[in-house]
């Protein structure tokens, strides 16, 4: 059984792997297509709503933009939607293998709400759809008229789900959860709205009649959703690797503040794509935004070695602490990783724990006890360099240790 936590962590990494892989063709389709149509020569006669010249790898590129349709359809279109599926459903999949598989650990936050695990996992399912479901309610009201105070009822419903969230998860699955809340709209628009709208007119189109342009505005407005939740969605997924992001009081706040983040910056580029001007003010604003999640971070925080006391074991927990073992593992990474695995590190130049791992008490060592089984004892990537001189018969231990428990 040992052996499953090793396969286990490579399916998560191989996951992984293919989201980002899936991610960057997304992403960079649909940056590339919004800087194309900001960018389009417009002052040109014909039929076209814009055209383009471009040079890339050694060739050029004449490309042409129809506003609704050209005339007759074309013997080849080349769809673009596989990049956003794959990307949300390689998504859901890692959320599965690591919120959901692994939820005593970081899905359900037990010192904020007393919830069964499948509690958890029902809530999290749920949320992405019900989300959905009223973004979709807003863009299809009388607000579809109304672009700007839709993104801003849309960054208020983005605001309120993550102080939800955080009531409930954990701060690494609050961030996470909320950047699959985001991802999930942005794909539904793909699949639900913008394929659809894109095959009604298709369909007018080999049946000759006139495709009506509202299938298009529709369209576009989804997009241009799109294209400003995407920086944000990407900070979300990458939170996770720094707790002064997600394990701070402060995280939904911080959250919200990453949208805001993400506007700024893409207004400055989608006006620069569209030769609107040069709105370097969005950078001096970002900055600032950016100054002021850093303060966020540590500001007013609890003392977390009262935390620390009040501490009890789950029974995830329990059963590695009473496999045999525990004690000496236990004294091994007490003595080898809780300088900088500590509430209050006391390694030089290490402020925070790395990643937000405590490894001081019995409650933490036990929690965090798969990957220490990975980190230090089946892999030699903790402690770092080895800086601490943990013996090759210090990671036997704990190897012993997490055997026993997982048998």
């Amino acid at each position: 059984m040992y052996d499953f936590a090793v396969f286990w962590d490579w399916i998560g990494f191989g996951v992984r792997w293919l989201h980002v892989i899936t991610a960057i063709a997304w992403i960079g389709s649909s940056f590339y297509f919004i800087a194309l149509d900001l960018g389009l020569n417009r002052d040109i006669p014909g039929p076209a709503d814009g055209e383009e010249w471009q040079v890339h790898g050694g060739g050029f590129y004449h490309i042409q933009k129809y506003l609704v349709a050209p005339e007759r359809m074309p013997d080849h279109l080349t769809w673009f939607k596989w990049e956003s599926y794959a990307t949300w459903l390689s998504g859901a999949a890692l959320l599965m293998i690591v919120y959901w598989v692994g939820g005593e650990l970081y899905l359900i936050d037990a010192h904020k709400a007393d919830l069964a695990l499948w509690q958890g996992i029902l809530i999290s399912a749920a949320s992405l759809t019900i989300g959905w479901l009223v973004y979709d309610f807003l863009c299809k009201s009388g607000l579809g008229e109304r672009p700007t105070l839709l993104m801003v009822l849309l960054f208020v419903l983005l605001v309120a789900m993550g102080w939800g969230y955080n009531q409930i998860f954990t701060g690494r699955a609050m961030m996470l959860h909320l950047g699959a809340f985001t991802a999930t709209i942005m794909t539904a628009n793909v699949f639900f709205i913008i394929m659809p709208n894109q095959r009604i007119v298709v369909d007018d189109l080999k049946n000759g009649r006139t495709p009506d342009p509202k299938y298009g505005k529709i369209a576009k407005l989804r997009s241009t959703h799109n294209n400003y939740l995407t920086l944000p969605v990407v900070f979300l997924m990458l939170s996770n690797h720094y707790p002064l992001a997600f394990a701070t009081e402060y995280n939904w706040i911080i959250a919200a503040l990453v949208f805001l983040m993400g506007v700024t910056i893409r207004h400055y580029f989608n006006t620069r794509h569209a030769r609107a001007g040069n709105p370097t003010w969005t950078w001096l604003v970002t900055a600032l935004l950016f100054m002021a999640i850093m303060w966020l971070s540590t500001a007013s925080m609890h003392d977390p070695l009262e935390e620390a006391e009040a501490q009890e074991l789950t029974p995830y927990e329990q059963k590695f602490a009473a496999a045999d073992g525990f004690e000496e593992a236990h004294d091994i990474v007490l003595g080898r990783c809780s300088m900088c695995h500590a509430r209050e590190p006391v390694w030089e130049g290490i402020l925070w724990a790395p990643k937000g791992v405590l490894l001081e008490t019995e409650a933490d060592i036990a929690q965090n006890a798969q990957q220490i089984y990975l980190q230090s004892g089946v892999t030699h990537a903790m402690p770092p360099a080895n800086v601490t001189y943990m013996e090759p018969e210090d990671r036997d231990a704990i190897i012993r240790w997490f055997r026993n428990a997982d048998l």
